[in-house]
């Protein structure tokens, strides 16, 4: 009986929440997208803080290349469960899931940090991306559905930077923690972290006012999109050691073709489908999604060129080439909110079209200035711009995709919008590198080092290229998207007809 009454009470004060006090704040608004923030920074930050850790835990385990699971372990089920748990989302709560994700988080955090073996450190980690996926796949929703219009754009532009942020420290932090404390430190330390997280969540989050839709879950949608996921996400991350024309590879591409057209026929029938597939018919959704998927590609496409050229061309040292990469992603620290304002005002297709045009001003810059001689003061300059570029494009481009939805769908747009954005990630790492070596191969060098300096500088300057063309694409697509400033899901009209009979 006492369990009950218990259960009463937590369930009284859960329903309370957030009080009068909390919601009726003049900056009620800003304490909802800080504390999306840290749920932001944080999912951003664990996928980039255990690189630096990998040799100290392959020493610890005494592993070998199983080690890299540590990382491509979490990336999947990061991807795979963002759709996911975004359709949860539209279900049953995005107050809910965020919050309980952050519980998750903290659990898996802490059983890495407790880790004895290579493969219980793989499974927390697993348990760490899911958690990590609940924040991500809610935290965009999360603010389209509490900002208002005409200030949506500058809140996505602050979470766009949290996520730049962590991503960009990940690093730094990781290092520093490991150098004062030991590896295991950089899962500990989410676990005050997210502790606050869970208690500012449940505190301030607004409650969610769900429409009356059907709360059947496409489980067999969802068993043929997850293998999707995972088949090329693992296909891009092993590609490279794999080789690309490996039987494995092959397969898993193939795998992902079959069941991708299993599960189009599939949704198009489901009564309570996955992923409506009439959300494509959405131009301005459909256009974002892949647009936004070849920012991130042209981001880590620089990202993983840009280290070669310092450290086989120029022989910098390691940590001196990651203080040198890193005004990438604090240009788009900066830039973010800026643009994000400045479409609440004018509109998401001007800022979208010049941060992408700005991006491939920046790489072609780049790819004209490497050489044997480095300037290194100029390629600061031009990378800070690479990142400006994107900084401006990605808060109007999420802002108009997040406005283009109607409220029910708001959790599964974010889940798209995001998987999209970590397939870039994982794209603009294999493509580069493949064009990379194919272009050292046919003048006889390696990524291995092999080659003369004569190989490596046309090489990188072609591959950077590439990039700029991609970027170019992204800028030239940006162009349809509508001009209009005020799309928010109260007065999108086009949205809802595009979602008529779903």
């Amino acid at each position: 009986m006492s369990t009950r009454a218990g259960g009463r009470r937590l369930a009284a004060w859960w329903s309370s929440l957030p009080s009068e006090r909390v919601t009726q704040r003049g900056n009620y608004i800003w304490l909802v997208v800080a504390t999306v923030c840290v749920g932001a920074f944080m999912a951003a930050l664990d996928a980039s803080i255990v690189n630096v850790a990998l040799p100290d835990l392959g020493s610890y385990y005494h592993a070998g290349s199983t080690v890299g699971w540590v990382l491509i372990s979490y990336l999947l089920t990061l991807a795979t469960l963002l759709t996911l748990f975004g359709r949860l989302a539209d279900m049953i709560g995005r107050k809910p899931l965020y919050t309980f994700g952050f519980l998750i988080f903290i659990l898996g955090s802490a059983a890495c940090g407790a880790a004895v073996s290579m493969t219980m450190l793989i499974i927390a980690r697993v348990f760490q991306a899911a958690g990590a996926a609940m924040l991500q796949a809610n935290s965009v929703a999360i603010i389209t559905a509490a900002v208002p219009s005409n200030m949506r754009g500058r809140a996505i532009g602050f979470q766009g930077s949290a996520q730049a942020i962590g991503l960009s420290v990940g690093p730094a932090v990781g290092g520093a923690l490991i150098g004062l404390f030991g590896w295991r430190a950089i899962f500990y330390v989410n676990v005050p972290v997210g502790i606050l997280g869970t208690l500012a969540g449940a505190l301030i989050l607004p409650k969610d006012f769900l429409k009356k839709t059907s709360t059947v879950f496409d489980w067999v949608g969802t068993a043929l999109f997850s293998p999707v996921l995972v088949a090329v996400m693992l296909a891009l991350e092993e590609g490279d050691s794999w080789g690309w024309g490996s039987a494995k590879v092959i397969g898993l591409f193939a795998t992902a073709v079959v069941l991708t057209v299993l599960f189009v026929l599939w949704e198009g029938h489901a009564k309570s489908p996955l992923i409506h597939l009439k959300l494509f018919k959405i131009p301005v959704f459909s256009i974002g999604n892949f647009t936004g998927l070849l920012s991130y590609l042209v981001m880590f496409g620089v990202l993983v060129l840009m280290p070669y050229y310092f450290e086989r061309i120029s022989g910098y040292p390691s940590a001196l080439v990651g203080l040198v990469m890193t005004p990438v992603p604090l240009g788009m620290t900066v830039a973010a909110p800026t643009a994000g304002r400045l479409a609440d005002q004018y509109g998401p297709r001007m800022l979208t079209t010049l941060g992408m045009a700005l991006a491939a001003l920046g790489a072609f810059l780049v790819s004209i200035t490497v050489g044997l001689q480095t300037n290194v003061v100029l390629l600061v300059v031009e990378l800070l711009m690479v990142g400006v570029g994107l900084g401006v494009f990605t808060p109007p481009n999420n802002s108009s995709v997040m406005g283009s939805l109607p409220s029910e769908r708001l959790g599964v747009g974010g889940g798209i919008l995001n998987m999209a954005r970590s397939l870039g990630m994982a794209m603009g790492t294999a493509v580069s590198l493949t064009i990379l070596a194919a272009l050292l191969a046919a003048r006889g060098g390696s990524l291995s080092g092999v080659g003369s300096h004569r190989a490596w500088i046309p090489a990188l300057h072609e591959t950077l290229l590439v990039l700029v063309g991609l970027s170019l694409l992204a800028s030239a697509l940006s162009v349809l998207r509508t001009s209009s400033p005020k799309q928010d899901r109260d007065d999108n009209d086009r949205a809802e007809m595009a979602m008529i009979e779903i």
